[in-house]
């Protein structure tokens, strides 16, 4: 088939958009389409989930993407992840336990306004030699041997099109994982309500205790994605670069069933039961409500997602996990970095089945690997000593093998992963054996923890890694040493952690992994992060 386009990508959102953009990057020549369903420019604060993104996500679009000019002059730099943890009912944010910088992260992030990064992306594109088709919509899509044909109805009538490749990326619509019936149920079990208000809420408002306020001298808490920790829930609020402030409530239905969080009156009131200081900065902003959008059962799995057949699904259209953590614009940058190497290399006469294979096992490890921090953990959100646990042993692994890999851009390089097989599957292991442990521990620990300030950044090896991401590219030999090296620290404070555990509970010593290693430097940095109840720590 002499095909119209070299790929034709189903949805301009920020998936579909961004891996436009890479495509013209790293091939110029290649004929790309991209269809959008919204007509464009859409309004700021758009409708749209996944405003807070973590190092991969940012890295992608500030370094790969070429876009941190954008991110740095109509985007906000974000300072970190924060959490506070209840206390009394909530209605003093200065007496809960908080975990979060004082600084911003040597490795940087960004909240992003979705309608204002999407709207610059399409318009970017399109200058670039992209085909934008807005206001336009996918009426079918036929998969052949040779190339496939796309059936589109557009505001001047209806048409066709041929491309050799075809990627999904509807979001939540699926069309392809649909039509081939590849959807899989996810086993973590949660629901969300989210909504914009078009004013700035800040949360360093909510407290003028003089010593909760010098914990941050800049007094930009609010610059943070900031979540608000209960048993069974977390609420987010996350500031736009527009001047709108984006609120979410992700529970557990077990807990918090969902027809008490799916209108807006109704998940106000929610707010009012468990998070009164967050309800009462909603109530005095209610009349600039610019949305309002619940969901059930958000996470959602898929048998494939990368063929060899030269379709694939890319964001949402594939797989999601949870917004815990931001990592909805990580699998999007790599899943984008997996197809655009998968179509170069294809355009130039290359044999890419072997590397569709492998991308995809990859791709959907990892997201096995990501579910395991949310399947199951939701009850225990609202303890304080073991979640702040759980954050430092979650961003560990994410900042010194996870990410690292995609800094140093190998999950490009099959034989790379391969290389470093064993590493992985041990990996796997401990951390599902982590995420049983913080359960367990969960379930022993019922004790109440009074003000505090906590901040993974004061764990010098945890700062050590997040700031490494940003080291210059390594050698293979180079880059294996230090995985193995960050690998050791893993360990080590897993069994800190559950040496720390056994010392409240007995009990949790069979968790402890026999060892003649000496853990007493990792556990003695970790020491910050240790909670004794009604103390307030140094």
């Amino acid at each position: 088939m002499n095909a119209d386009f070299d790929a034709v990508i189903v949805g301009g959102g920020l998936a579909g958009a961004t891996l436009a953009r890479q495509l013209n990057q790293e091939a110029p020549s290649l004929r790309v389409m991209v269809i959008e369903k919204a007509k464009h420019p859409v309004r700021e604060a758009a409708f749209k989930v996944g405003e807070s993104s973590v190092e991969i996500g940012a890295h992608y679009f500030q370094t790969i993407l070429g876009l941190g000019p954008h991110l740095r002059s109509a985007q906000l730099e974000k300072l970190g992840l924060r959490y506070f943890f209840p206390c009394d009912g909530n209605t003093d944010i200065a007496a809960r336990v908080e975990l979060g910088p004082a600084t911003f992260p040597p490795v940087p992030s960004f909240q992003l306004d979705r309608g204002r990064f999407e709207n610059m992306l399409l318009a970017a594109i399109a200058d670039s030699g992209t085909t934008v088709l807005d206001d336009a919509r996918v009426r079918g899509i036929t998969l052949g041997d040779e190339g496939h044909r796309i059936a589109i109805t557009t505001r001047d009538g209806a048409r066709e099109c041929t491309a050799r490749w075809v990627i999904d990326a509807s979001g939540r619509a699926g069309l392809l994982k649909r039509q081939l019936g590849l959807g899989l149920p996810s086993t973590h079990a949660a629901n969300a309500a989210w909504f914009r208000i078009n004013a700035r809420v800040r949360v360093d408002d909510w407290s003028d205790d003089p010593d909760w306020q010098a914990r941050v001298p800049s007094g930009q808490r609010w610059l943070s994605t900031n979540h608000l920790m209960g048993a069974g829930y977390w609420v987010w609020l996350i500031p736009l670069g527009s001047g709108s402030t984006s609120f979410g409530i992700v529970a557990d239905p077990a807990l918090h069933p969902f027809n008490r969080l799916n209108r807006f009156e109704r998940a106000l009131d929610w707010l009012r039961e468990f998070e009164p200081q967050c309800a009462k900065a909603v109530e005095t902003h209610a009349g600039g409500l610019e949305d309002f959008l619940a969901l059930q059962h958000f996470s959602h799995s898929c048998a494939r997602v990368f063929s060899p057949q030269r379709w694939a699904l890319v964001g949402e259209a594939g797989v999601f996990t949870d917004p815990f953590y931001s990592p909805g614009s990580d699998f999007i940058a790599m899943g984008n970095d997996a197809v655009t190497d998968l179509v170069v290399r294809d355009l130039r006469g290359e044999d890419i089945s072997a590397r569709a294979e492998a991308f995809n096992a990859t791709y959907l490890r990892l997201f096995d690997a990501f579910i395991r921090l949310y399947d199951g953990q939701y009850p225990m959100m609202g303890n304080a000593q073991v979640m702040t646990a759980k954050v430092s042993w979650d961003n560990a692994c994410y900042w010194g093998i996870t990410a690292l890999l995609f800094f140093q851009r190998r999950y490009r390089r099959p034989e790379f992963i391969a290389s470093i097989e064993l590493l992985m599957r041990r990996l796997l292991v401990l951390h599902a054996r982590m995420q049983r442990f913080f359960n367990a521990w969960d379930r022993a620990d019922a004790k109440p923890y009074g003000a505090a300030a906590l901040n993974v950044m004061h764990v010098a090896f945890l700062r050590r890694l997040q700031a490494g991401l940003g080291d210059p590219p390594m050698a293979d030999d180079d880059l294996r040493r230090r995985l193995d090296a960050n690998y050791a620290l893993l360990e080590a404070c897993a069994r800190s952690w559950q040496a720390i555990a056994a010392e409240q509970d007995p009990a949790l010593a069979r968790f402890v992994a026999d060892s003649a290693e000496d853990d007493s430097a990792v556990k003695h940095d970790m020491a910050p992060l240790r909670l004794t109840p009604s103390r307030v720590p140094v």
